[in-house]
């Protein structure tokens, strides 16, 4: 059944009428100015105003996160058009949704009085989440404008360090006493008229706010009314702490299929609780980041951001990878006599290479991932390196035949394919051995070991791949 104004597109539907609205309005910017006709500004008015309210019906329509994404999806001079068509009431939801990157040209075209009213539309931890991008002086401002009690609870998840507990909270939290009554519950629950978003259950206090218990809501539903508090708590929630990191909590998320769970101080006082969906943004953003920092870029991008800006995100990990190749370079002239003696190793060279890179990444990304959720140490390093040395050997004898027997057929020679095979298998195990030492080292000495670990591995096995395979071809060959 299908409500009126809320059918459903695709946001890449949207996207294409928005774009189409926003040539529409260009075109006739262009064609009118060009017309010497009467009443030519007041033509291109209408049509525009006409134009950009069917775009500004569009977007009320829309759901805030859905803006966030077409926002991102545009070029920044029609993302700024869009921008202002945008109900005030809405930017402060916008502003925490969009990325990093396309924040910051949001913030740049608002106003001091517009981000003051955009951020105390927000909660406490929503402003926290876009409190870096703002001006010093509005955020002072917005400190100001706070009471008492928001302002601390800004202020204290403001001194909480990046990927803890702690910045992820909020503080939205029903606290009951253990000695009052399901009854009771249900009367102060009416009372309050509204829970918290993804409220499963309710924290269980004593009278100095320490916590003793949850009580899901499940519970109050399926018991007697004058059943006490305390007869069908869990006394054994999970609990956090503000500087746990949020990796080990995103992990009990998963582990305990948890929706919400109480934060409390080193008293064990409650003061916040953690969300699940502050812990998918937190995935989702840490996915993200990943996958960035495997290729070498230093922070998120914006898609349409300028070239100079987007040379300066992407220049650090190319410079590198000159150096390694200038490396690889150096080993491949070494062996320029053989190289002219057998043409053939020019054109088999960048198959051992590749081959060995893509082994490599493989196990590099197998142990990335295996950090990330604590089942990696320098204690079972010895297993893990018998075990990738083992997949090596048996792809390297495998894919290595294969290859030798190819070589031989292609070119007549039995050496050549010996050669092949034996350079392939070497390599691949030199490539298990880079994907495991290189994460781990890397993060032995505190380093992000998803930062760039395939571009280095990558140079590890193209270095190592032609030195092994031009090597034997030379004792082998010539």
């Amino acid at each position: 059944m299908k409500k009126k104004n809320q059918r459903k597109e695709s946001l890449g539907e949207v996207i294409d009428q928005i774009l189409n609205l926003l040539g529409k309005h260009k075109l006739v910017d262009g064609l009118v100015d060009k017309q010497d006709i009467p009443k030519q500004k007041l033509i291109k008015n209408l049509v525009n105003k006409q134009n950009l309210n069917t775009l500004m019906r569009l977007l009320n329509d829309l759901h805030p996160a859905d803006i966030a994404d077409i926002l991102e999806s545009l070029p920044i001079d029609e993302r700024l058009i869009v921008w202002d068509l945008v109900k005030s009431e809405s930017d402060g939801e916008i502003l925490v949704e969009v990325s990093d990157a396309v924040r910051e040209t949001l913030i740049a075209d608002m106003d001091n009085t517009e981000l003051l009213a955009a951020a105390e539309q927000l909660d406490t931890d929503e402003i926290a989440d876009i409190a870096a991008h703002l001006p010093k002086n509005v955020l002072q401002d917005l400190l100001e404008s706070l009471d008492v009690q928001n302002r601390e609870r800004l202020q204290s998840t403001l001194s909480y360090k990046e990927n803890t507990v702690g910045a992820l909270m909020d503080y939205d939290v029903v606290p009951i006493r253990e000695d009052i009554s399901l009854e009771v519950v249900l009367r102060y629950l009416r009372k309050l008229g509204k829970l918290p978003d993804h409220t499963d259950k309710l924290f269980v206090v004593d009278r100095e706010g320490s916590i003793l218990g949850v009580l899901p809501l499940k519970k109050i539903i399926v018991n007697e009314l004058d059943l006490k508090v305390r007869d069908i708590m869990s006394s054994d929630a999970v609990l956090f702490k503000p500087n746990d990191e949020a990796d080990q909590a995103s992990d009990a998320f998963e582990r305990y299929d948890l929706v919400t769970a109480p934060v409390v101080n080193d008293e064990n006082k409650l003061i916040g609780r953690l969300s699940v969906n502050a812990v998918v943004d937190y995935i989702r953003e840490e996915a993200e980041s990943d996958k960035l920092s495997m290729v070498g870029l230093r922070e998120e991008e914006d898609l349409f951001s300028s070239i100079w800006k987007s040379v300066q995100n992407r220049w650090a990990w190319l410079a590198i990878n000159i150096v390694t190749a200038l490396l690889a370079s150096r080993v491949i002239g070494a062996f320029e006599g053989s190289i002219e003696k057998v043409v053939a190793l020019a054109a088999l060279m960048p198959i051992v290479a590749g081959i060995g890179g893509n082994s490599g990444n493989q196990t590099t990304t197998m142990i990335v991932r295996g950090l990330a959720l604590g089942q990696v140490s320098f204690s079972n390093l010895q297993r893990l390196m018998q075990k990738e040395l083992g997949v090596a050997l048996l792809n390297g004898v495998l894919w290595g035949g294969v290859l030798g027997i190819f070589a031989y057929l292609l070119y007549g020679n039995i050496k050549l394919g010996f050669v092949m095979t034996a350079a392939m298998i070497l390599n691949l195990l030199l490539s298990a051995i880079m994907g495991v030492m290189i994460p781990l080292v890397m993060n032995r000495f505190g380093k992000d070991p998803a930062v760039g670990s395939s571009v280095l591995i990558t140079a590890m096995t193209d270095s190592g791949g032609f030195f092994i395979f031009l090597g034997l071809a030379t004792i082998v060959l010539i």
